[in-house]
């Protein structure tokens, strides 16, 4: 069973919420040892928000981890609001947390959206990370834009006509700005079905076998309301990042460790660019996962990240 890959379940030692400006109030919660190595763990989406598996990838015992629900995603107020939503204010958001909870350094763990904004917290305050695990890679260049949005369909094809029949057929040339108009639209009554077409369309394809209950998840109004509305809200505007900016510049981080580890047939984040990362940052060691598409609670990734949390405990590289 997937979850006995994972260290136990384990409750918070605390959780709070901390308004980061007139707009947004964001969830977090700290477990594990109080005294242990700090890591912080960056969700997907963005949108996604964090679940209590996600504490699961560290030992309790040795680890003091971090997680927060990013703004507009998961208990973090309100739901799926995109303004004052940016990358510049997720990296500024975690500096606020770590501050509060006076954190000097942290591991950074992120997947998908989640290693996007792990990079771009690195390469903004690289003085503050030990280290990086990074799942799934998402750089957030156009062509990886393009690609979730119409190159899915080389795999996907029902999955994706089904995704953009959703859209009448004079605007399907360009479904991202179709979806924008209906996703930004004041009223519940648009935005909601096309946050669950985009959620379902993504949903559908997490999993190297799709799972039922995964995409049935990602449909629900809690999850799909922020997750449709913040990627799209992103892929937009490339991150708010300027192209490429991430490879670019990787050399602010290049001294640190890092571990990545991606899917062999993810096709949301596709392996292209973790290569391209690994190239730019030789020093990093790069697994590319034989049996696995996208998701982190696939057998074979949660495995090499476990794998991974656990050489960067017993290798000492936090003394």
């Amino acid at each position: 069973m997937m979850s006995d890959l994972l260290f136990p379940d384990i409750q918070p030692r605390r959780s709070g919420r901390l308004a980061v400006d007139d707009v947004h109030t964001l969830y977090w919660e700290e477990c594990g040892n109080p005294d242990g190595v700090p890591v912080l763990f960056l969700h997907g989406g963005p949108g996604g928000g964090i679940s209590p598996m996600h504490r699961r990838f560290f030992d309790p015992a040795y680890y003091r981890i971090v997680l927060f629900d990013q703004r507009g995603a998961g208990q973090s107020t309100p739901l799926g609001e995109y303004c004052n939503n940016t990358t510049a204010h997720l990296i500024a958001d975690i500096e606020v947390l770590r501050q509060m909870l006076e954190v000097e350094q942290w591991l950074v763990f992120g997947g998908s959206w989640g290693s996007t904004l792990a990079l771009a917290y690195g390469e903004a305050h690289p003085k503050v990370c030990l280290g990086f695990i990074l799942r799934g890679i998402f750089l957030c260049t156009a062509a990886e834009v393009d690609w979730f949005v119409n190159g899915i369909g080389y795999f996907y094809p029902e999955v994706h006509a089904e995704f953009a029949a959703y859209i009448p057929a004079p605007e399907r040339s360009n479904l991202l700005e179709a979806y924008s108009q209906r996703l930004f639209n004041a009223d519940p009554d648009v935005y909601l079905p096309a946050a669950r077409s985009w959620s379902r369309y993504e949903g559908s394809c997490l999993f190297l076998e799709p799972q039922s209950s995964a995409i049935a998840q990602f449909e629900t109004d809690a999850v799909c309301m922020s997750l449709g509305r913040l990627e799209a809200h992103y892929m937009r505007y490339g991150a708010f990042m300027d192209e490429d900016q991430l490879v670019q510049n990787v050399g602010k981080i290049r001294h640190l460790p890092a571990v990545i580890i991606q899917g062999r047939y993810d096709v949301i984040c596709p392996p292209k660019s973790a290569y391209r990362l690994h190239q730019a940052w030789p020093e990093s060691t790069l697994h590319i996962i034989p049996d696995a598409g996208h998701a982190a609670m696939e057998p074979g990734i949660a495995t090499a990240l476990i794998k991974a949390t656990e050489e960067f405990k017993l290798q000492g590289r936090f003394s």
